[in-house]
């Protein structure tokens, strides 16, 4: 029997790095539960009219943030406050497949160009690695808006 996966990561500011990660994904962030969300509704305001009608202090109403695979097939991922700034590499970190069944020059093209829209939502690119068949296909290596290294691959 095959597990459930979710990801947590350690954060400054989750709500920050959540809606970053939702963005670069195309995930959603779930809305407050017993809440039926209208379309359209932005889930980030329900949940700080939830926290605020169930007494949570208003300092720790950014202590987590989540979100999830609107599909259901790709694992959830949970942001936590913590106090600690990173202080060295990842020792797990994702590979976010942008160039699916492409090779060569139109794969680096698709990956470039995601690249890019990563930068414009915080990213930083770190460097690229040039196809090396057979056993890499190229990729570029980044890193999101609290220095969590991450590639496009």
């Amino acid at each position: 029997m095959s597990r459930h996966l979710q990801l947590t990561f350690d954060a400054h500011d989750p709500r920050a790095l959540s809606s970053f990660w939702r963005d670069a994904l195309g995930y959603v962030h779930p809305g407050p539960p017993g809440v039926d969300l209208p379309a359209g509704a932005d889930p980030l305001a329900a949940w700080e009219d939830f926290l605020a009608r169930i007494g949570v202090p208003e300092d720790q109403r950014n202590t987590r943030s989540a979100i999830e695979d609107p599909d259901g097939h790709g694992p959830r991922l949970f942001f936590q406050q913590v106090p600690e700034g990173k202080t060295a590499k990842n020792r797990v970190h994702l590979d976010v497949r942008a160039a699916p069944g492409l090779e060569g020059e139109e794969r680096m093209a698709a990956l470039e160009s995601e690249c890019d829209r990563l930068v414009n939502l915080g990213a930083t690119r770190v460097r690229r690695h040039e196809p090396a068949p057979p056993m890499s296909a190229g990729f570029i290596v980044m890193i999101d808006p609290e220095g969590n290294e991450f590639c496009l691959d």
